[in-house]
């Protein structure tokens, strides 16, 4: 791996994930690419940057370190960076999050996660112009929430996925189809990952167990939505990371199928605990680990600021990966408990937010 490009650099997943490969990796060149926008908290996105410095500011290191600032969805800035870098491998994980946001905000999913990602698709593509190497593997972000209102649990990625319940969902799915065709026709090695409710240190505020703690903190009610009765696959930010690290070193390969055809190099994951827990066990959890830490008191009324509300739209009552697949190819599992998982956020939360 020696030059790599990991869009969505000062994201949640991309910042851990470039903090892996300076730690991993020897002699290559990583390049960051994120538009730092305020869909949430700018020194947040800052804070994970500044860790990445720091690891390049060790003397041991021998990767080099570029960042951009600017958005997928800018076509002349990823042709520069394409032309300048000769990325070996491209980590797609820039994209507009949130399922609530999009019921709200479309415009911002069509522009990153539509436009956005054809952009790297069209840039993978002529890197093999001039007889050139070219991108060897793309890896991107896909979402659990493709699955949509499925009821057969745990999802696999052998399920068909034909009924997004938000834009955000049908982004993610436009992603995958759209990565078979670059596949199919341009012969480009791609895989797509499926995350399931990712969690952990630094994480995104509008997630659950980080809202659910400004909420607390703030002395605001927090809403459990379909009154308790769903279920999350929880999956710490490490485990991810460590998927993406082994998926990203073994693209897939061309084949034939038993028809004749040719089969693309291209391949889907889930990525998830495989262990789904209930909202109420989950926020129980959270209360425990949050009075540990000393983010909250010991005797916080943690009743009175528990709120039970229905289901809200683009919402699903079960996530639950089945991991088979990614186990049998690559050895791997996530398996951090959710308590351990809490307990490092109830700690960080305190050390950063004081």
């Amino acid at each position: 791996m020696k030059s790599i490009l990991v869009t969505g650099a000062a994201g949640f997943i991309g910042s851990y994930l470039v903090a892996r490969l300076l730690e991993e990796c020897d002699d290559a060149t990583i390049v960051g690419v994120d538009n730092m926008n305020a869909y949430y908290d700018v020194s947040l996105k800052k804070h994970r940057l500044q860790r990445i410095e720091s690891i390049v500011a060790d003397e041991h290191t021998t990767n080099k370190w570029h960042f951009i600032e600017g958005s997928i969805a800018d076509r002349e800035l990823i042709e520069r960076a394409f032309a300048t870098y000769k990325f070996d491998i491209v980590v797609n994980l820039a994209a507009q999050a949130g399922v609530r946001y999009s019921i709200t905000n479309p415009d911002a999913y069509i522009e990153s996660n539509i436009v956005g990602f054809y952009n790297i698709l069209e840039a993978c593509r002529h890197s093999y112009d001039n007889g050139e190497r070219g991108v060897q593997h793309l890896v991107y972000a896909s979402s659990s929430s493709v699955y949509g209102d499925n009821e057969k649990i745990p999802y696999s990625t052998d399920d068909m996925v034909d009924n997004p319940v938000s834009l955000y969902a049908a982004t993610k799915k436009s992603n995958e189809l759209m990565a078979h065709a670059y596949s199919k026709l341009y012969n480009i090695p791609s895989t797509g990952l499926r995350f399931f409710t990712v969690y952990g240190p630094a994480g995104r505020p509008d997630m659950a167990y980080f809202s659910f703690t400004d909420k607390l903190l703030r002395g605001e009610k927090i809403r459990i939505f379909n009154y308790g009765n769903c279920m999350r696959d929880f999956t710490y930010v490490d485990d991810i990371v460590e998927g993406i690290y082994r998926v990203m070193q073994r693209p897939p390969v061309a084949g034939i199928k038993s028809n004749g055809q040719t089969k693309p190099p291209y391949a889907v994951y889930n990525i998830g605990n495989s262990q789904p827990e209930n909202l109420l066990n989950f926020v129980e959890i959270l209360q425990q680990e949050l009075v540990r830490a000393g983010v909250l008191p010991a005797d916080y009324n943690f009743e009175e600021h528990k709120e039970l509300v229905p289901m809200q739209p683009g919402d699903v009552p079960v996530t639950y990966a089945d991991t088979s697949a990614l186990e049998q190819n690559f050895g791997f599992k996530p398996q951090t408990p959710l308590r351990e998982g809490l307990r490092r956020f109830a700690e960080w939360h305190k050390e950063f937010y004081g």
